[in-house]
């Protein structure tokens, strides 16, 4: 499964805002694997205002290790 950092590594150097398309050619572009790819095809088409928002909109914790309550602290 993608992690947060594994979709924010492949669209390091895209533009913001982003449309959907735009977020998969970039992730493509960087040679992402195909779990990114995946959670990134998955993605509703709107418009992107960062990386952090895409990797939420995909789905994607920030910290899946860490419980709610220490993500909060």
């Amino acid at each position: 499964m993608a992690s947060y950092a594994d979709v924010l590594q492949y669209l390091s150097s895209l533009d913001y805002p982003a449309e959907k398309d735009d977020v998969i050619r970039e992730a493509e572009r960087e040679g992402a694997p195909p779990d990114v790819l995946k959670a990134l095809r998955a993605l509703p088409p709107v418009d992107y205002a960062n990386g952090n928002e895409v990797a939420r909109s995909a789905g994607i914790e920030a910290a899946p290790e860490l419980s709610a309550s220490q993500r909060a602290a």
